[in-house]
């Protein structure tokens, strides 16, 4: 096991318009390298070293365009590791999701870039990719930098998970020549390319949770209670992506999309009001009802090994305010007091068995982003 210094973060790896975010003073941010280099060749997933990136084009109508069908709009892409290594690539951009992409919601919407099958790409960091989303801050990239620790989390936790890398955008509108202070986004894993990495393919059958595979769904639903996260439905496929070897073998659940959870504590973020709860940081088992408590042990064993991998990830980031890790080191603590605590625990994890409860609630949730 290696220890990685990640954009100023400690982490165990395993495997708008425009002037709102400019950055302040209060929140001590480094852009430190990794401890190891990485050269161009890698491909993007391969170093978690904070990739500064240029978006060039119409950006302001990219950035409007929020209802009905949305278009792709060319611009150019360009990113450099170091001075005099500039690279650019051309590709097509469009707004993209439900959610996010509303104005009413987020400043920024969410982007889908589609690169091109040849040219400067093909010898880029974006040599392996067809398209990516871009998940840009919603409210602030404070928010965007913890979501994309969750996605760091679930990846200690499982390779059939997305991985995420965390860049900086530099917009560059060809009508406004304003500066643009540059902000934190992440680029996320494409689906496929997650699932060929496992050996998997993608499916999307309509299933109950009880259908998919159980173990590890079941250590799927303990880390979204890990972190506080009540947004996600297998049955409708609410922020879950499935993969399976083939369309007839038993899916595994993957989940993405962690802005609602209570360790991001996003502003815009509410619980359904079918689950009757007054705040996202109050954690909500959201798995089915399993009586036997005996399949959670496997799980928490793997969560308490886990344990000092998940911490460190806060402890040595740089990139989040003293009050926030702060913050999240105690909800950690309240989840890790639960899980070794059996009466707690049974309370918890078997609230979906509970007739009176919330706990059976399926939860439509919006249009996948």
């Amino acid at each position: 096991m290696k220890i990685y210094l990640i954009s100023g973060c400690l982490v165990v790896f395993h495997f708008l318009l425009f002037s709102f975010f400019a950055e302040t003073a209060a929140q001590p941010r480094s852009d430190a390298s990794l401890l190891h280099k990485s050269s161009l060749e890698k491909g993007l997933f391969d170093s978690d070293e904070v990739l500064h990136i240029t978006l060039k084009g119409d950006i302001r109508e990219v950035l409007k365009d929020r209802l009905g069908d949305p278009k792709y709009y060319a611009v150019l892409l360009s990113y450099s590791k170091e001075p005099g290594t500039e690279k650019n690539i051309s590709v097509q951009i469009k707004t993209r999701g439900h959610f996010r992409r509303l104005n009413g919601n987020c400043f920024y919407p969410p982007l889908l870039i589609q690169f091109p099958k040849d040219g400067p790409q093909r010898s880029s960091v974006f040599k392996d990719q067809a398209r990516l989303k871009l998940v840009m801050p919603c409210v602030g990239d404070e928010y965007l930098i913890r979501e994309w620790l969750l996605y760091k989390i679930y990846n200690l936790v499982t390779p059939k998970s997305f991985r995420a890398r965390l860049v900086k955008i530099n917009l560059q509108d060809d009508r406004n020549k304003k500066p643009v202070a540059p902000f934190y986004a992440i680029l996320l894993e494409e689906e496929k390319q997650m699932a060929k990495r496992n050996k998997l393919i993608s499916v999307a059958p309509k299933l109950k949770p009880e259908q998919v595979e159980p173990d590890a769904f079941v250590s799927m639903a303990v880390f979204q209670y890990l972190i506080g996260n009540t947004d996600w439905s297998v049955q409708y496929l609410q922020n879950i992506k499935l993969l399976a070897k083939d369309s007839n073998a038993v899916p595994f659940a993957v989940p993405y999309d962690f802005d609602h959870a209570g360790m991001v504590n996003a502003p815009y973020a509410k619980p359904a009001e079918a689950l009757e709860m007054q705040s996202v940081r109050k954690r909500r088992f959201r798995g089915y009802c399993i009586q036997n408590q005996k399949i959670f042990e496997p799980v928490i064993a793997q969560y308490n090994r886990l344990k000092k991998d998940i911490y460190s990830l806060y402890t040595g980031c740089t990139l989040l305010d003293a009050k926030y890790i702060k913050s999240t080191t105690q909800y950690l603590d309240e989840f890790y007091a639960t899980i070794n605590n059996a009466k707690a625990c049974k309370r918890e994890f078997g609230y979906p068995c509970d007739k009176n409860g919330t706990g059976n609630v399926v939860i439509k949730g919006l249009k996948q982003d």
